[in-house]
């Protein structure tokens, strides 16, 4: 999923969804830049300007579904993005609360979870 990735890789590539604003990248984007291409997590598109491959759209992804069943596990009313919310519905992760607005994580979520700790250490 992207395990070999740090926190600051993994900044720089949502620094690079989000756009770069000025007409050089910021110092997080620029330091990891070398590797993030090496890794083909990113490459740089005919105008020079810095994009994220197929590999770091799915990486992002499942980072935001990782994140999002977290925070279901923590609180059943958190706000998922509605991508998120569709991909671990399908996937049998979650579920929608009866009478409720939120969702409820599921044995498969929770077994999901566990594993992903369990091969994190």
């Amino acid at each position: 999923m992207g395990g070999d990735l740090t926190t600051d890789e993994f900044d720089a590539l949502q620094q690079i969804v989000a756009g770069i604003k000025h007409a050089r990248p910021s110092a997080c984007v620029a330091r990891n830049t070398k590797r993030l291409t090496g890794l083909k997590y990113i490459a740089y598109a005919k105008d020079g300007s810095l994009g994220l491959t197929d590999k770091g759209k799915q990486t992002l992804f499942v980072k935001s579904c990782i994140e999002g069943l977290r925070a279901i596990s923590n609180d059943s009313n958190a706000a998922l993005k509605s991508d998120v919310a569709t991909f671990l519905g399908k996937k049998g992760h979650i579920a929608a609360q009866e009478g409720s607005s939120g969702f409820e994580i599921t044995q498969k979520g929770r077994e999901c979870l566990l594993d992903i700790d369990t091969n994190a250490k």
